[in-house]
């Protein structure tokens, strides 16, 4: 199964968290990464006191269930120290599953594909250049990403 992991960090050394959690992902059993977008910065959504931030987002194949998946995503995240203290509040890593491949959950737990895809450029940029068709496994971005504003988002070079 493919599913595509959204990736964001706006504490410490922004890009090289970045590069260590693809390596992380690399290390998981059983999944690959196919596939990875360019990283873009943007500006903090829902509490603005806070540096910009770097996102991206990757492809990954893998055999792992979906509740795995994420609790490989959360113990990633607590490798690099991730505490939540508030809601969109600043953060080392956060790593989100987007969407999966012939999968959709709506628990309190997972919920795929993501809430807010259609609201997000940091989220929208990289999955349109992943899937420039504005379809990712049946998942009709299109229209959001073409109406969505993009002057809150920057490519940035890592």
């Amino acid at each position: 199964m493919k599913a595509v992991i959204g990736l964001g960090t706006n504490m410490g050394e922004r890009a090289e968290n970045l590069v260590q959690a693809i390596r992380a992902f690399e290390l998981l059993p059983h999944t690959k990464i196919v596939k990875y977008s360019s990283v873009y910065e943007s500006k903090p959504y829902g509490y603005a006191e806070q540096p910009n931030f770097l996102n991206m987002a990757l492809i990954l194949e893998t055999s792992i269930s979906p509740e795995a998946l994420l609790g490989a995503c959360l113990g990633i995240e607590a490798g690099f120290g991730r505490i939540r203290r508030f809601k969109n509040g600043p953060r080392i890593l956060d790593l989100d599953i987007l969407l999966m491949e012939g999968y959709t959950s709506d628990t309190e737990l997972l919920r795929v594909p993501h809430p807010q895809i259609l609201n997000r450029s940091f989220v929208l940029c990289p999955l349109y250049e992943l899937f420039p068709s504005g379809v990712a496994f049946d998942f009709d971005f299109s229209e959001a990403y073409q109406r969505h504003p993009k002057n809150d988002i920057q490519p940035y070079r890592i």
